[in-house]
């Protein structure tokens, strides 16, 4: 009896040994920062190279990279699901109404970082768009002045993209704390992941209609939002005027725009917070001693940020047979 257990036990013992052989992708989803050193050891400088390129030509390129991170990791995963262009009868994740709002500097960088990856005989259709993004996300982040970060690697590309999947699931400029807890638990993320990934804001710019309602419409007591510093209240209302072109984009930090840094939260604590959802953060007691230990405290915001932004790419990732590598970051193989 104890011989035909013990043969039991090995029979399963080899049986599992042999599926993690055979299937090492389905097995594992876990991301390591060398994952092309053999394939292509060099990606890191190749992408680096593409995205300083397009940072110099724009300033954009920066939020508009990291936006779109945020963005497609929150919507299906990490899976560059928000490249693709619709086609046919399929209207994709960047046509839904949240994204249409993405800039189209976002999209360029990772196809102009893609264009060049491939460019390299040996690491042609080795690397994923997926993995590029959030290569050239950590690229624009350190360009801006923010942290440098080791980027955890080895994500595959969605196999799917439709508008119907964005609906609820990207965070809205009137949330609230407890609307903002929600969605990012629902991806994993903690109150003081959240409030960190928020200081992204820091190089952000917004259409003024995401806000109009704040300095012209309040409510029937306030036409303009008492959380509102009264002096920044009416600098918003200079340059968003009712009416105003719906295209005209302002910047979120007005002191520091194009410098990553720990200024956004100083900025909620005067009250200059571009959106509910971001004053909100120093307004309720619950997230406000997180938001005063950043703004007086710049190294320890930085490492809780790189915490974030690396837990964040660590949702949804697509491995074995739930993904690809695509030819062209836009369309699927």
């Amino acid at each position: 009896m104890d011989r035909s257990f013990n043969n039991l036990l090995l029979v399963v013992f080899l049986s599992i040994c042999l599926t993690f052989c055979l299937f090492p992708a389905t097995t594992s989803a876990k991301l390591r920062k060398n994952y092309y050193h053999k394939t292509c050891p060099n990606v890191d400088n190749i992408v680096r190279a593409a995205v300083t390129k397009k940072f110099r030509q724009t300033f954009v390129t920066a939020p508009a990279t990291i936006r779109l991170f945020f963005h497609d990791c929150f919507v299906q995963g990490c899976d560059a699901s928000v490249m693709i262009a619709s086609s046919g009868g399929n209207k994709a994740e960047k046509d839904h109404p949240d994204n249409l709002s993405l800039a189209g500097d976002g999209f360029d960088t990772v196809i102009k970082a893609k264009e060049a990856v491939d460019a390299v005989p040996s690491c042609r259709n080795k690397v994923s768009c997926a993995d590029i993004l959030a290569m050239a996300t950590r690229d624009a982040i350190a360009l801006s002045g923010g942290p440098y970060y080791e980027v955890e690697l080895g994500r595959l590309d969605g196999l799917s993209s439709t508008a119907a999947n964005v609906n609820g699931k990207l965070p809205q400029p009137f949330f609230n704390l407890n609307q903002l807890n929600s969605l990012f638990a629902a991806n994993g993320l903690t109150q003081k992941n959240m409030i960190a990934l928020s200081a992204a804001h820091t190089v952000g710019f917004s259409h003024c209609s995401k806000f109009a309602n704040r300095i012209h419409n309040f409510s029937r007591l306030n036409k303009v939002d008492p959380a509102l510093d009264r002096g920044y209240a009416a600098q918003l209302r200079q340059m968003c005027p009712k009416n105003v072109d719906t295209r005209v984009a302002i910047d979120m930090d007005l002191k520091t725009p194009r410098k990553f840094d720990n200024v956004y939260f100083k900025n909620l604590q005067k009250g200059k917070g571009l959106f509910s959802s971001d004053q909100v953060l120093f307004n309720d007691p619950r997230s406000k001693p997180t938001v005063n230990g950043w703004a007086n405290d710049s190294y320890a915001f930085r490492r809780a940020f790189i915490a974030a932004i690396t837990k964040l790419g660590r949702v949804g990732v697509k491995t074995g047979n739930k993904g690809n590598i695509r030819t062209n970051c836009a369309a699927f193989n």
